[in-house]
């Protein structure tokens, strides 16, 4: 989905010829699994950050068009909200100071998107869900002036018969809205990493990505309320899930197949299995014509870019055109700082390689209906969520990521090869934010009680403290009457 199609009004051809072209590509890459043609590079990391634009009271600025158009930075791309832009990395090699190197990247764009920003009477913000955003603001008069995006509004709304999108959420408290377009989805926004992993191990890194999905949304967890409803700790899941309910043949939305979800399975030999499963099981939703050769598979990669699993499949290139297999590990919200970012991409760079390669896979151990459970009862309670983890005895995943998952993190980021000062300090971010139970979503949630409910003092002072660049575990819950006016 991230890239621009060219949208004219689909008929059945569109359909049938996309379909063909779908299985044509689906079967070619099948070939490239059975006789081994991915690439064998070294494991490359890189990540996307999505964030809001605000204006000075810390409300939502549909202005991404003229911050994108200023800018003129091929790192930032719009995204489908007017007041959501993403940030991007150049992929680097997962070794040595690459945890570093992405500190200062991010810092320095950071710095420039803000500047931008306020050039505009604006600001750039990063959080999992804006305190301030209101259900009026998520209309189609805001969606990015995009043909993709308008075209998928109207397919998820034909695929569905027209029939309104509600979001329906149980938490602290209760939420239900309905809707008569997909512009819920812009209410969340996520650091989405990547890794680029060989084929023969690829399958390991995907499994390993999926369990580890219960701590890695409990850690990071930074989107606790909705409309000023207090929700889940980590409201992004049920938001995004239920903001694009359209899902497979024959009207399963409401069955086992979703297009937005934690996916049916772990994959048993390869990758491959997922991009099987979006042949079989999901409809076209965008069927473009693209005049390119098969092996640039542009048809499967746009048919997989709308299927939004936590942990998604992706086929891109190498500079020399091999084709490589990479994993989208979806679950973490916008960070509160860089280095938060930072810290939340180090942890699951460490635990991920760890667990993909210890002798015995740890999919094998923990059944995958046990890893989609603890994920959604950790993106509901955060990091008090109880749960056996590769044990016999119940834990708080905040007692087991202090007691096991750091060593384990810290020890896949040694077999990694990163520099080792880097590790720890990036790691002591985690471990503190664990012990204090100062997640952003913690940090919200008692800013929040300690001021009335006041959402717009909220943001002013999450901004005040994001400028700081201290990470969220030091920040009080002080305002200031400049802030607060």
């Amino acid at each position: 989905m991230g890239e621009e199609i060219k949208y004219s009004r689909f008929n059945k051809n569109d359909y049938q010829q996309f379909i063909s072209n779908l299985k044509d590509e689906t079967a070619l890459v099948k070939n490239w699994f059975d006789e081994h043609k991915f690439s064998t590079a070294p494991l490359m990391a890189g990540y996307e950050l999505e964030s809001w634009l605000i204006d000075k009271k810390g409300n939502p600025v549909a202005i991404n068009e003229a911050f994108l158009k200023k800018a003129n930075n091929a790192l930032l791309s719009p995204e489908l909200a007017k007041f959501n832009v993403e940030l991007n990395v150049d992929p680097e090699q997962l070794s040595h100071d690459v945890l570093s190197i992405f500190e200062h990247k991010l810092d320095e764009l950071w710095q420039q998107c803000s500047a931008t920003a306020q050039s505009l009477d604006a600001d750039i913000l990063g959080i999992g869900i804006l305190p301030t955003l209101q259900d009026h603001d998520l209309t189609l008069k805001n969606i990015s002036l995009l043909d993709r995006y308008k075209a998928l509004n109207e397919q998820v709304l034909r695929q569905r018969n027209g029939i309104e999108i509600e979001l329906n959420i149980n938490g602290s408290d209760h939420l239900q809205v309905r809707h008569k377009d997909v512009m819920l989805e812009a209410a969340a926004t996520s650091l989405q990493i990547h890794i680029q992993v060989p084929q023969d191990v690829a399958a390991r890194y995907y499994n390993a990505s999926i369990l580890l999905s219960a701590p890695m949304v409990a850690v990071s967890a930074n989107s606790p309320c909705l409309f000023g409803r207090r929700l889940w700790q980590e409201t992004r899941i049920p938001v995004f899930e239920q903001a694009v309910p359209t899902g497979g043949y024959g009207g399963a939305a409401s069955g086992p197949v979703h297009r937005v979800s934690f996916g049916s399975d772990y994959v048993r030999d390869s990758m491959y299995e997922c991009f099987q499963e979006n042949l079989d099981h999901f409809p076209i939703l965008l069927p473009v014509h693209y005049e390119a050769a098969i092996e640039r598979v542009k048809y499967l990669r746009l048919h997989n870019g709308t299927i939004w699993r936590w942990n998604r499949p992706l086929i891109g290139f190498d500079e020399d055109h091999t084709p490589h297999l990479r994993i989208e590990h979806r679950v973490c919200a916008a960070a509160p700082t860089t280095i938060d970012n930072i810290a939340n991409i180090a942890f699951y760079y460490g635990l991920v390689h760890y667990y993909a390669t210890t002798e015995k896979p740890p999919e094998y151990t923990m059944p995958f209906t046990d890893a989609k459970d603890n994920f959604y009862r950790a993106a509901q309670i955060g990091i008090k969520h109880k749960t056996t983890w590769f044990n016999k005895k119940t834990d708080t995943l905040q007692k087991i990521i202090l007691d096991k998952l750091l060593v384990e993190a810290e020890t896949g980021l040694y077999k990694l090869g990163i520099n080792q000062q880097d590790s720890k300090r990036y790691l002591s971010i985690i471990e503190q934010r664990v012990e204090k139970n100062r997640t952003g979503s913690e940090w919200q949630l008692n800013f929040l009680n300690a001021h009335q409910d006041d959402r717009t003092l909220l943001t002013l002072n999450y901004q005040k403290n994001q400028r700081s660049g201290r990470p969220v575990h030091e920040w009080d819950l002080e305002t200031t009457h400049e802030t607060a006016e």
